[in-house]
């Protein structure tokens, strides 16, 4: 099955990653999201080296959503520059990716 992508969101805040994942569903633009707390993350950000606690959405959507999950993560994210990136789902339980395709 093709165009299936998986997806990997960081936030700040419980709150955030709520309100962006409850959209995305709403919307249909993502299939599910999963919320994940207290990740910790080290990055360089404006020549220093950060580290802060953060959330994580991770979920499953279709390739004609991306621009649209996007957009729409950038309207609510309170991040100069938010990590919403995708990677390819090649395989997996059928029954599951047939679900995801109609969910979106």
């Amino acid at each position: 099955m093709k165009g299936i992508k998986f997806f990997y969101i960081t936030c700040s805040k419980k709150k955030e990653a709520h309100k962006i994942a409850e959209l995305l569903v709403k919307k249909k633009l993502v299939a599910c999201a999963n919320i994940i707390q207290n990740v910790d993350s080290v990055f360089n950000w404006k020549g220093k080296i950060t580290k802060e606690k953060e959330v994580l959405i991770v979920g499953k959507t279709m390739n004609k959503n991306v621009q649209k999950v996007i957009q729409s993560v950038k309207k609510l994210h309170s991040y100069e520059v938010p990590c919403v990136i995708f990677f390819d789902i090649k395989n997996g339980n059928v029954d599951f990716l047939k679900w995801i395709i109609k969910s979106v």
